[in-house]
């Protein structure tokens, strides 16, 4: 008689890891100075109270679709797997209007991953991290051998110019992971929640369909109540945060990097002290060069710690992604 595993088509569980990590920033980059041209404020003010200087703003060929593909191709180059090796794309982003095809179909055939299977992910600013959360899963569960994680942002068409709550700190730019079989674990199970009670937090003030009704409504804009915010970040997400390193056996002082969404440096610094992390841990702070590119600012900010240097192969870092919804996603992985 037929066992029930060989039956059932599974195979043995392996672990999980990051294979290779790339990026795409826009060709403009705007500086404080530019952009207070547009928004009543001063390129102090912006500084002082987000930590960011400047910000790329992607120009109309720069689509997210030509962004992810740079992003992927880097990561498949450094990770050493062609595209024909990819069983999976997840594409994490939250500006994409268009609801079918999925972006990861388009971004599959750009790549010329046509064995693969195309999902997009929708979690905001913890797009990146649940994705990847996705991603180890199929690894470990044997349903996908390499797994192709995308965040890619035009966080410049869902803000209005003019609120300055908003439009000082989002940008655009693009992130990528490919994920694959390891021998020992190499990403650990994520630690992850919602808080719908303060959906409001950050939110579209009103539906697309709405504005396609009524196009004299005005397009639906981003709106964001950054104190409350902030307080969920450090009264909920970052105890999470601590627990998920008690878990994983990783005491704060052996931690390599720390690389959380780049919301404002105020709260990565905070977070980091709340953490207890030493100097020796390389903390990302990439939100002063890129503003904040909600799903594709984790995997923007991992790309520049291993280009600078300050981490290498087989540390160990803490990726945090937390936003809308308001949700967040985050694990400890060893780096490619």
């Amino acid at each position: 008689m037929t066992g029930e595993a060989e039956m059932l088509g599974t195979r043995p569980v392996v672990h999980s890891r990051l294979l290779g990590v790339g990026g795409y920033r826009p060709r403009r980059s705007v500086d404080n100075a530019e952009l207070c041209a547009t928004v009543a404020s001063t390129p102090e003010w912006i500084e002082t109270r987000s930590g960011i200087r400047a910000r790329g703003f992607a120009a109309p060929d720069e689509t997210l679709r030509f962004m992810g593909r740079a992003a992927a191709e880097k990561a498949l180059a450094r990770a050493g797997v062609l595209p024909d090796g990819i069983d999976l794309v997840l594409v994490a982003s939250m500006s994409r209007l268009e609801q079918t095809p999925p972006l990861a179909v388009l971004l599959a055939e750009d790549l010329g991953a046509r064995a693969a299977a195309g999902l997009d992910v929708s979690g905001a600013c913890a797009g990146f991290c649940h994705a990847l959360a996705l991603a180890s899963d199929a690894v470990r569960a044997g349903s996908a051998r390499h797994v192709l994680v995308v965040g890619t942002e035009r966080m410049t068409d869902l803000v209005e110019r003019a609120d300055r709550t908003v439009s000082v700190l989002f940008a655009d730019g693009a992130g990528a992971a490919v994920v694959g079989p390891s021998a020992r674990p190499g990403i650990s199970p994520p630690a992850r929640g919602a808080a719908g009670r303060y959906a409001g937090a950050l939110r579209m003030d009103r539906g697309w369909d709405t504005f396609a009704a009524d196009p004299s409504l005005g397009r639906p804009w981003m709106r964001m109540d950054g104190r409350r915010v902030f307080r969920w970040a450090m009264d909920e997400v970052t105890p999470r945060a601590a627990e998920l390193l008690r878990e994983s056996g990783i005491e704060p002082e052996a931690l390599d990097a720390f690389v959380p969404h780049q919301a404002n440096l105020r709260m990565i610094e905070l977070m980091a002290e709340r953490l207890g992390l030493p100097e020796r841990t390389a903390v990302a702070r990439d939100v002063v060069r890129a503003g904040n590119t909600s799903a594709a600012s984790v995997p923007l900010a991992l790309e520049a710690l291993l280009d600078s240097g300050e981490v290498g192969s087989g540390d160990r870092a803490l990726l945090v992604g937390f936003g809308a919804g308001l949700n967040y996603a985050a694990q400890v992985v060893e780096l490619p």
